[in-house]
């Protein structure tokens, strides 16, 4: 095991930790309803990032299918917090101003920097791209800490009322993108070719241009993901139809995976981008946020439909 490995798996065991501390306040949480399922999920995730390495992957898939199981009878639900008052938000965004982005400017470009380091420099190769994610949010705790004065002890009360706040869709991601990998591996990409290959006339770059775009923003709008999106339909219908006639491969690439970014503003499935912000600024309607987003996408994908036809 290397070190990088060792790393990666202190982290996930860090963030392990996060989601008992979840379970726990549910547990301590006397009025809880489905305080026994609740309480559950947090430690079945939790003992997964903290194990899943050293266990059996068999184990990890029960575990699994009962997250889905206590998800899918709605056994999860949030537990009561100390949340601070209207009048603490009001002076406390009066305090810092725009200055309370900094620490999140310091987690992008310390991540950034971090990986880069990692890849050029042979004795920092620890610095995978997921351990420089990891510090880079270390470095951005550490520069909340020193802005706010706050006690220690308030990156767990609210990390663990934050997660507690957005609830199951936060290990949505991390699903959808196993999903897709899963495709690819079943060979859902094949069956996509042959399928398409009697819609698409031979030698037509437009026809092929829109299938590509389209289909990998409704199938990213179905997996939530664009890059799960992206190794099946791009094997599917970006090479044999596009590379392999001719097109530009990196402008098709990149073109390819923004366009599938087209249908992460539309779907619930990307969690992280649509449902989880509904959730954190406690907007009445979950689907606001994806409602004032469709027609943006809906330009851009004709965009990127033109910009493919025209540059590829």
């Amino acid at each position: 095991m290397t070190f990088a490995q060792i790393l990666q798996e202190v982290f996930s065991a860090l963030i392990g930790i996060v989601f008992i501390l979840v379970g726990i306040k549910a547990l301590k949480d006397e009025g809880a309803q489905k305080k026994a399922t609740t309480v559950a999920f947090w430690f079945i995730l939790g003992f997964t990032f903290i194990c899943g390495y050293w266990i059996p992957k068999w184990i990890v898939g029960v575990c699994i299918i009962a997250l889905a199981v206590l998800t899918g009878i709605k056994g999860v639900v949030q537990s009561k917090s100390d949340v601070p008052t209207h009048e603490q938000v009001r002076a406390g965004a009066d305090k810092f101003g725009y200055k309370i982005f900094i620490p999140a400017l310091v987690i992008a470009i310390g991540s950034v920097i971090l990986t880069w380091l990692g890849a050029k420099v042979p004795a920092l190769n620890w610095l995978t791209a997921n351990n420089s994610i990891c510090i880079g949010g270390l470095l951005g705790l550490l520069c909340v800490l020193l802005m706010t004065k706050a006690n220690v002890k308030y990156a767990v009360v609210d990390g663990t009322r934050l997660m507690d706040n957005v609830g199951v869709t936060g290990i949505l991601p991390q699903l959808l993108s196993a999903l897709g990998a899963l495709f690819t591996a079943a060979g859902v990409g094949d069956v996509i070719a042959k399928g398409v290959s009697a819609i698409i006339p031979e030698g037509s770059k437009l026809i092929a241009c829109i299938v590509y775009c389209v289909a990998m923003a409704l199938f990213t709008i179905i997996m939530g993901n664009g890059f799960a999106a992206f190794s099946v339909i791009t094997v599917g219908i970006g090479i044999p139809f596009l590379i392999a006639q001719g097109a530009n491969p990196v402008i098709v690439g990149a073109l390819g995976l923004t366009a599938g970014y087209c249908g992460t503003l539309c779907t619930p499935m990307a969690a992280n981008f649509n449902i989880m912000p509904a959730a954190l600024l406690e907007v009445k309607n979950k689907y606001a946020i994806i409602k004032s987003q469709v027609p943006v996408a809906l330009c851009l994908l004709v965009i990127h439909i033109i910009i493919m036809y025209f540059f590829a």
